[in-house]
């Protein structure tokens, strides 16, 4: 077996080294190492999405935008960068991927974590909703974003759900799934903005999407029969509405028909009574200018009425006899 040297025998080796012989080595590598040293921390690049904040013996010195800049080396000054032109959002209620296994599966692939605990929340009517929605926002003051609220993600986070739950606590569960989405995230972009302008946090909220809005999976089926029979009730009674539009004015149109009709033939007849009382009253005015001769044109105007209504017309004189069997009264009219 090989033997192991002793600690003292090798420190004794080391004193015995003639250090001087190699000053100038070191003292080059060291000045090396130092100017090295200083490049590396005196250089910084910041890219066109960001914005750096420099802070010099650890107060805010100043903030300088994309490019190759230079700081007090030996980290007298840091810089600390802001990607203040990126969108960034918070995902509640459900988390996406990282971007390689997106890429691997070239679609969105969401987290199989429950987060159940951001998603549900008690609706105005005391109804249970399951609620995912993203919180788009900017960075707009990298230095308030930085330094004026500690943990600043996690208090923009904390904020979210307690406004979102407040707006959801003032409505149905109806206005929640349907019609009061818009005016959901309308309200909810509005009360952070607020909210980020009175704590400082240096944030410009952009929008408030609600991703899924729906009942919790254990309420799910008896929620969607309600929702089926509450469509069913829309159907029948827009139905009926059809029925009582297509019928109503079908039926008043029929009446104001009638009314007109009658009201036209009461004219008519009140016309030709007029009429007939101006007739008679002329002939009368005329028969008593002249009683016979009104008396005879009467007469021979009724005749003549009466001759063009008989089909079959027999003139004899009253002073004729034997007419009766030449006549065979008995014959039937040939047509």
């Amino acid at each position: 077996m090989r033997n192991q040297p002793d600690i003292p025998d090798i420190l004794e080796e080391l004193s015995n080294i003639n250090l001087s012989k190699y000053k100038g080595t070191l003292i080059t590598v060291v000045i090396v190492i130092g100017l090295s040293f200083a490049a590396y921390t005196s250089i910084f690049t910041v890219d066109p999405e960001e914005k750096a904040v420099v802070l010099q013996f650890g107060k805010y010195d100043r903030i300088v935008d994309q490019g190759l800049h230079f700081k007090l080396p030996f980290y007298i000054e840091q810089e600390y960068k802001v990607p203040v032109q990126r969108q960034l959002k918070l995902e509640f209620g459900f988390r996406t991927e990282e971007n390689e296994a997106r890429q691997q599966y070239e679609q969105t692939q969401y987290s199989e974590e429950n987060y159940v605990s951001e998603s549900l929340m008690l609706t105005g009517d005391l109804n249970v909703a399951s609620i995912e929605w993203v919180t788009q926002y900017k960075i707009a003051d990298p230095v308030k974003y930085l330094f004026k609220v500690r943990n600043v993600d996690q208090t923009f986070r904390d904020m979210n759900e307690a406004v979102l739950r407040e707006i959801i606590g003032d409505r149905t569960i109806n206005e929640v799934l349907t019609v009061g989405r818009g005016e959901i995230q309308s309200l909810a972009k509005d009360k952070l903005s607020d909210l980020c302008e009175d704590y400082t946090l240096g944030i410009v909220v952009s929008q408030v999407i609600l991703q899924d809005v729906s009942p919790p999976d254990a309420v799910k089926p008896a929620f969607n029969e309600v929702n089926q029979a509450e469509q069913e009730k829309e159907t029948t009674i827009q139905n009926a509405l059809a029925t009582y539009n297509m019928a109503i004015p079908k039926a008043e149109g029929t009446a104001l028909k009638t009314i007109e009709a009658a009201e036209g033939y009461a004219v008519k007849r009140v016309n030709e009574a007029k009429g007939a009382v101006s007739r008679f009253t002329q002939v009368f005015e005329e028969y008593k200018k002249a009683p016979e001769i009104t008396r005879q044109r009467i007469y021979l105007e009724t005749i003549s009425e009466v001759y063009q209504a008989v089909d079959r017309k027999i003139i004899i004189d009253e002073s004729a006899t034997g007419v009766l069997p030449l006549l065979n009264l008995n014959q039937e009219r040939k047509k």
